[in-house]
């Protein structure tokens, strides 16, 4: 029987062990206690070798301070597992790294903007897988670290709700997005690693060529999806301005172009075995987070003990023959206390 496979249903019992050897101390103080008679020729006896009696006068006690301790260890429940119980999980390695460049607010996902649809549909796909490590990196101008890959979901909600547009400078720095994901799984243990890339830009900024850290992504076998926010060209974006006659700042919606490199895009997952797709609206946003969660599962076997035998019948049996045989001892006349 392995160490692994042996439990006791209530350990706190076992605190209870020293309380029978204590209690086996304290009669034998007693018996030191009781008033002994004195013999007018007790000091004639003294030197000679104790008879056979006077060395079982302790056997008794001890005997039911052994069968106490029996019965404590039976009380905790010791229990044997019967066998191994092969539990298959699923779980991966993901980091998401989003586009949070000023485009990112365009309004063609009525009624939120790319940002606001972007969060949500990342939220759904945080929830849903509840086994697995995920991260969050933002970027724009440059990269950031959001979250590091964790499977504390509350807290990675969390970071990523505190995600907003002017976070970083802007720009579209994909290599440098792509490169900051990498750094999250370069520790990772996990056979299956992925990032998914969510962008509606070109590469434009940034210190790390896209093809570059594409090509450590492939070195380090961490498989790219690039999702591809809205349709390009004219697209509705809110800018603040000041107004010439009043002075103060107002919210107005003008129409830019918002490119989208979807040649690159394409090439990065081709390179790295992932895939590339099109988010065009919120309802293909949600399908294609639904595609990719049901495209990366990796099985983990994990062993768990579940059926188990009970182990307290034989400590009980054994107690129960030693407090027998320390009564009739007892009874015999071999006792600590003087009756």
């Amino acid at each position: 029987m392995s160490l692994s496979a042996l439990q006791f249903q209530a350990p706190w019992l076992l605190l209870l062990l020293p309380v029978p050897l204590l209690l086996a101390i304290l009669s034998r103080r007693l018996e030191a206690l009781q008033p002994t008679l004195t013999l007018p020729r007790a000091s004639m006896a003294r030197g000679l070798p104790p008879t056979s009696r006077a060395r079982l006068r302790s056997l008794p006690l001890w005997l039911a301070t052994a069968a106490l301790t029996l019965i404590v260890v039976a009380l905790a429940r010791p229990q044997k597992g019967l066998g191994r119980d092969q539990l298959t999980t699923e779980g991966i390695d993901i980091v998401v790294a989003l586009d949070v460049s000023g485009s990112m607010a365009a309004m063609d996902f009525q009624p939120d903007n790319r940002l606001a649809v972007a969060k949500s549909v990342v939220a759904d796909f945080i929830r849903k897988r509840s086994r697995d490590r995920v991260g969050l990196v933002i970027f724009a101008g440059r990269a950031i670290t959001q979250s590091p890959a964790t499977t504390d979901q509350a807290l990675l909600l969390r970071q990523l709700e505190d995600v907003a547009l002017d976070r970083l400078p802007d720009g579209t720095a994909i290599g440098s997005g792509i490169a900051t994901s990498l750094s999250r799984l370069s520790k990772s243990e996990s056979k299956s690693k992925v990032v998914v890339l969510v962008t509606d830009g070109a590469n434009n900024s940034g210190e790390i060529d896209p093809d570059t850290a594409t090509d450590i992504a492939k070195a380090m076998e961490v498989k790219i999806y690039t999702v591809g926010v809205g349709k390009g060209g004219i697209a509705p974006i809110p800018v603040r301005a000041q107004d010439p006659f009043t002075g103060r700042v107002v919210q107005r919606t003008v129409n830019m172009e918002v490119p989208i490199d979807e040649e690159l895009l394409k090439r990065i997952a081709e390179r790295t075995g992932g895939a590339f797709f099109s988010a065009t609206n919120e309802s293909s946003f949600r399908d294609i987070f639904s595609r990719i969660d049901a495209l990366e599962t990796s099985r983990l076997k994990s062993v768990s003990f579940r059926r188990f035998q009970e182990l307290f019948p034989p400590f009980l049996t054994a107690a129960a023959v030693l407090l027998l045989l320390a009564g009739f001892l007892w009874a015999r006349g071999l006792r600590v206390l003087p009756a």
